[in-house]
């Protein structure tokens, strides 16, 4: 890239990091232009070269979070690794993001997924569940995990356990620090692992459908 180019690129992440730390101190709606301007150290104006609005600039924060994270459970699906390894490597991905830059997923749980655009961005949203379902698919299909359970069923579950604890950790219910981040991400492995081992098959209750009447 030109030094022209680096330089509009450096800039307009200066504005993006700006937000995040705006947006998660005060919230989106309680942000103006103006605060994210001053927390960047650039002119109001400026601001409106790089981004048409506040909206496009959480639209752009989301965007960015959501596409790296993808990437990150791409690559853990596409390793080829154990399916326990990889369900390891999901929760890991996951909680990645918490670890790196806890602001942005501040943001991204608190605004996402109150705004009015929540609808439009559940194709996306549901991506994780679908890398988590596949992974369940193998493991049933190579003889890892039991196959009695549905496998949409199971990805949800692995998908909301994380999913609550990330929200708990944004909203302060539970303690979020480096330890902690740990101690969640080993138990979730552990105890589903345990649950969805084909060895537990057979210790199993029977499904509600399969219970005499």
């Amino acid at each position: 890239m030109s030094e022209r180019t680096t330089a509009a690129e450096e800039k307009r992440r200066v504005i993006l990091d700006a937000a995040v730390r705006v947006f998660a101190r005060k919230g989106f709606h309680a942000s103006r232009v103006g605060d994210i301007a001053e927390e960047a150290g650039v002119a109001h104006g400026l601001l409106y070269h790089y981004f048409s609005s506040k909206d496009e600039v959480l639209e752009t924060i989301f965007s960015e979070h959501w596409t790296a994270l993808l990437d990150r459970i791409h690559a853990v699906e596409a390793s080829g690794d154990p399916p326990v390894r990889q369900l390891r490597g999901i929760v890991r991905s996951m909680f990645h993001g918490w670890r790196s830059d806890p602001d942005v997923v501040r943001v991204v749980i608190r605004e996402i997924a109150r705004s009015a655009e929540i609808g439009q961005r559940v194709g996306e949203l549901v991506k994780p569940i679908g890398a988590i379902r596949r992974i369940f698919e193998r493991g049933q299909a190579e003889g890892h995990f039991r196959r009695d359970l549905d496998a949409d069923t199971a990805a949800v579950i692995v998908y909301g356990a994380i999913d609550e604890l990330l929200t708990g950790w944004v909203l302060g219910r539970i303690p979020g620090e480096e330890e902690d981040v740990a101690n969640a991400e080993h138990h979730i492995v552990e105890v589903l692992a345990a649950g969805l081992s084909a060895s537990a098959e057979q210790l199993g209750e029977p499904r509600h459908a399969d219970i005499p009447t």
